[in-house]
């Protein structure tokens, strides 16, 4: 169980409390402005921080651990992350009822294009801080910039991610109150999982589950190696799916690609 459940989840899951999704995020002054400046600032802020973490990167290795002393404790004060599997995406939008579909800043810092797969999600409608936020983003080829969603619908887009091969995610805007979901690979430009595998800068937690193989199931097809974006998944000699449980992020994406149904998700510990 993640640092975030003891600290924001009385011991559980702490994408799953109520709590954590309660606040105004249109009266709350402090939340409103971090939300606009963290996406109309997103695109200069990461051509700053890319330089330094290449720079960090090729650092001496107490450098390293001096920096991420100082840098990781800000980020997850401020926005961090936790992959989570699309049955517990379900569970989230019965908390978060508000379901505002918008562009990516990452795909937009990337150039990457725009599918409509982040989700703003509150307890009380904020359309007017994304609003704000994003004046000036263009509209995505499939949805307009903003679009607000039925449960229905926005468990659809999360259905087309899956599919693609993309993660779901989960992020705080001052923590611990969430406010998206992200669902994204690298391919796709996602800076979060940028930073955490490519710079050892981790911006997101491993998700409260992993995956597993059934041997008797797998029929070596290597889906499942091509689907997951953390490339924690190789076929050993038997042509058997093998799951590294230290590369494993339990995102469950392995799972839609699939078909006899050789891979679950398992609780962490576990």
């Amino acid at each position: 169980m993640c640092e975030f459940c003891h600290q924001h989840g009385d011991g559980k899951t702490w994408y799953l409390q109520a709590e954590n999704y309660a606040i105004d995020l249109s009266r709350d002054l402090e939340r409103r402005e971090y939300v606009i400046d963290f996406v109309t600032g997103f695109s200069d802020r990461m051509k700053r921080n890319v330089k330094l973490l290449e720079a960090v990167k090729s650092a001496p290795r107490p450098v390293r651990a001096a920096f991420r002393s100082v840098a990781t404790p800000r980020q997850k004060r401020d926005h961090f992350g936790q992959p989570v599997p699309i049955e517990e995406c379900e569970r989230i939008f019965d908390i978060a009822t508000s379901i505002v579909q918008m562009p990516c800043v990452c795909r937009h810092f990337a150039g990457a294009p725009e599918r409509g797969y982040c989700l703003g999600m509150t307890v009380v409608p904020a359309d007017d801080v994304y609003a704000e936020a994003f004046r000036g983003f263009e509209d995505g080829p499939d949805t307009p910039a903003l679009q607000r969603l039925t449960r229905d619908e926005a468990m659809g887009v999360l259905r087309k991610a899956e599919r693609e091969g993309l993660m779901h995610s989960v992020w705080t805007f001052k923590t611990p109150f969430i406010a998206a979901i992200c669902n994204c690979d690298l391919a796709s430009g996602c800076m979060a999982m940028r930073t955490t595998l490519e710079f050892d800068y981790p911006t997101m937690w491993k998700g409260e589950y992993r995956a597993v193989s059934d041997p008797t199931s797998c029929t070596g097809c290597r889906a499942c190696v091509e689907r997951c974006p953390f490339s924690a998944i190789t076929l050993g000699p038997d042509r058997i799916a093998a799951v590294d449980p230290e590369a494993c992020y339990g995102c469950g994406i392995c799972r839609s690609a699939c078909r006899p149904g050789a891979l679950s998700l398992i609780p962490r510990g576990a």
